[in-house]
């Protein structure tokens, strides 16, 4: 099924989620998979005639220490807009900030 995320980062922050339940994406046949990337497609194509983004992040969270809360795969597709943060390069590289601005020179001790 294809859902607006109940705390959206974005206008239009959708959720794609697969009629099984399992915890990672990783235990899903190919066919689900298939499935899961086809309403993908539906959900961007219904997200770029509604809110007109002008990108996307794609995201799955498989596993607590990747930040999964809900024990149920499901995928994050976030629609992104121009000036919506003040230098979106790094994308998802974020979740750990640390090592997120890799095009910045560093100093050397």
């Amino acid at each position: 099924m294809v859902v607006r995320d109940a705390y959206p980062v974005a206008p239009g922050h959708t959720l794609i989620i697969p009629a099984r339940h399992v915890d990672s994406f990783f235990a899903l046949g190919p066919d689900e998979r298939m499935e899961l990337l086809g309403l993908l497609d539906r959900a961007r194509e219904q997200l770029d005639a509604e809110f007109r983004p002008d990108a996307y992040n794609i995201g799955i969270n498989d596993g607590t220490a990747a930040g999964q809360t809900i024990p149920h795969v499901h995928i994050h597709l976030i629609p992104r807009y121009r000036g919506d943060c003040a230098d979106p390069r790094g994308g998802i590289r974020w979740i750990v900030p640390a090592k997120a601005d890799y095009w910045t020179p560093r100093e050397t001790p």
